[in-house]
């Protein structure tokens, strides 16, 4: 909760309050939020390729024994 509380403090995302029963809340992205996806697109491509190079080392090292 705090750290949703401080990115819409930061204009990153938007809360939206829904007065029903039960309460609901909704929560996106800002315009300025939206800037983000390229550098998460980035930290995720290099996760996967993070995950292959594991991969590959650990069947090298199981080669080699």
């Amino acid at each position: 909760t705090a750290q949703l509380r401080e990115l819409e403090l930061n204009d990153i995302v938007h809360r939206e309050i829904y007065q029903e029963v039960p309460p609901r809340v909704e929560y996106s992205l800002t315009d300025y939020g939206r800037t983000l996806i390229p550098v998460l697109d980035a930290i995720n491509a290099w996760g996967e390729q993070h995950v292959l190079h594991l991969e590959q080392k650990e069947k090298l090292a199981s080669a080699s024994q």
